[in-house]
């Protein structure tokens, strides 16, 4: 997998102060995306055992609540395998901090992907607290929105979705 940043203080991905991880490919291509370099699965730098380190690192403060991950697309089905590890790796060494994840699918198709016998998408979804689903949409972008760029987009809260069998949108 390649990545295009590793952002050490973020703001705006989540609550608090977070660490991201912005992973490269995507194939949704939306219109007005802010990152299409991304789109690219070769696009930034390989992923890395220094490149993991330095999140890792990252996180060991106080003040970080958590880590996002975004793209690109952090579910694609290449990309799934590195991030689910470093999820695993996040959740085992900073249980206290929330893991995010943004992607274009929904979580209808996440939960279909899960259900058909992808490990990955069910181990990670056993590790997410909050997932922002759907594509952006252009015509719907909304800059007031919290954590999100488009109406469409929903801020599900997985741990509490996945006990009620049914979306449960996060409150923060």
């Amino acid at each position: 997998m390649y990545y295009s940043d590793i952002k050490k203080i973020d703001v705006a991905n989540g609550p608090g102060v977070r660490v991201s991880l912005f992973v490269s490919g995507c194939t949704h291509h939306c219109e007005g995306c802010f990152n299409a370099e991304t789109w690219s699965f070769t696009y930034g730098q390989p992923y890395t055992e220094a490149a993991e380190a330095e999140i890792m690192e990252a996180l060991d403060h106080e003040y970080i609540s958590g880590f996002t991950f975004l793209g690109g697309e952090p579910m694609e089905s290449q990309n799934r395998p590195v991030v689910y590890d470093l999820a695993e790796k996040i959740h085992t060494r900073f249980p206290e901090k929330s893991i995010w994840s943004f992607t274009g699918y929904l979580y209808e198709d996440l939960l279909k992907w899960e259900a058909e016998g992808d490990e990955y998408v069910h181990r990670l979804l056993n590790l997410l607290d909050v997932l922002v689903d759907g594509e952006f949409v252009y015509a719907r972008r909304n800059l007031r929105l919290r954590f999100r760029g488009s109406e469409n987009q929903r801020l599900i809260d997985v741990k509490k979705s996945r006990e009620a069998g049914h979306v449960i949108l996060w409150e923060g």
